[in-house]
């Protein structure tokens, strides 16, 4: 029906700017209306009246659209007021008035290069209260290295050998499988490449100096990282949730020695060795693969690599191994002594572990080579 319909008119009242309502001011029908009334501006120098006489009935949505006209034209330096309607009208309209005010106001636009610029300081603070945390925590750790170096008897033999078997024993299959393959593809790449100027023999070249040297080693620790350093994190995290470190701590053992030393140094031991198991697995899928696609017998691609790798290419790889260890151990012990609060703490911290791991991996792996390339090992 037309009478439903909520509307209004504006009208010139002597001195007074009068904007007068009537129909229906429910949900359902003050939709068509919104627009013009935001729209609707008082004429300057004249007070506004808001006319509720012929308003049928009103609900919060239509309360609501009368009081916002009323607030934005009151901000623009008007006299605004209300004349007419029914008690319950006008009360309900107060109403919305009151709620409105106890309301904050949106914040200010932010401008985009600004919003930018204050999430990157915000980020590089959180890097920088981070890796003074894990500075702080890699001290601690060392002091209590050493200490177990010099008392042997610090060192928990149960968990020590529980972390040598889950870290080391537990990971062969997928470091030796990942190896194997990674042998294979830089055969058959290296191949398929030298092949062209007719140096398929130095295939085996390429697939000795970047398995010993690089991807052995590099390839294991991330493994290890993705597999054991986020086993770390997690074990310990959740400890943190149940508050059994806190219940340690009351018996008066330190979570360093009983907690972190023991996972530092089964890693410390079994990155080396799974290194070496690594650097087999990828010779062995390169010897396979120029097997296949070069016509090379194993005893000639032994040969060869005997001919063309030196040893030092097998001890710069190796001599990573420890620093890996201890920093992929470093940093899943200490995400995971910083979760709080719930299992999804846990999860949170646990990624994190990751992926701080692999980095620090990546960024020490170019250091060592960049230090190799400066004293020509």
């Amino acid at each position: 029906m037309a009478g439903e319909a909520a509307r209004f008119t504006v009208e010139a009242d002597g001195p007074a700017w009068r904007l007068a309502l009537a129909g229906r001011w429910l949900t359902g029908h003050v939709a068509p209306v919104d627009a013009p009334l935001r729209s609707a501006k008082p004429d300057r120098g004249r007070p506004a009246v808001v006319d509720l006489t012929r308003v049928e009935a009103m609900d919060t949505a239509g309360a609501w659209l009368v009081h916002r006209s009323l607030r934005e034209w009151r901000r623009a330096g008007f006299a605004a007021e209300m004349t007419g309607g029914s008690d319950a009208v006008r009360r309900l309209i107060d109403t919305v008035g009151r709620l409105d005010a106890k309301c904050p106001d949106p914040p200010p636009p932010v401008n985009a290069l600004a919003a930018i610029i204050g999430r990157t300081g915000k980020s590089t603070i959180t890097i920088l209260n981070e890796a003074g945390a894990l500075l702080s925590f890699l001290g601690v750790t060392l002091t209590a290295l050493l200490s177990s170096l010099v008392r042997p008897r610090r060192i928990r033999l149960t968990a020590l050998f529980f972390h040598l078997e889950n870290t080391g024993l537990n990971a062969l299959p997928i470091v030796g499988l990942i190896s194997f393959l990674v042998g294979v593809v830089l055969a058959f790449q290296g191949a398929d490449q030298l092949s062209r100027f007719g140096a398929e023999i130095f295939t085996v070249n390429l697939v000795g100096i970047g398995v010993l040297r690089e991807m052995g080693v590099l390839l294991t620790a991330i493994i290890v990282a993705g597999r054991s350093g986020s086993a770390f994190t997690a074990q310990i995290g959740t400890m943190k949730v149940n508050e059994e470190v806190a219940a340690m701590q009351v018996m008066g053992l330190d979570p360093i020695d009983v907690l972190v030393m023991p996972r530092v140094i089964a890693l410390m031991i079994t990155l080396p060795l799974l290194t070496f198991y690594a650097d087999l697995m990828g010779l062995a899928g390169g010897a396979v693969m120029a097997t296949l696609v070069l016509d090379i017998s194993v005893f000639q691609f032994i040969r060869q690599l005997n001919d063309a790798v030196p040893l030092s290419a097998y001890w710069v790889g190796l001599v990573k191994a420890p620093v890996f260890a201890f920093v992929i151990a470093l940093v899943g012990c200490f995400e995971g002594l910083r979760v709080e609060g719930s299992a999804e703490s846990v999860g949170t911290l646990t990624t994190r572990s990751v992926v701080e791991s692999i980095f620090l991996v990546i960024t020490l792996d170019a250091a060592f080579s960049v230090f190799f390339a400066v004293i020509g090992i």
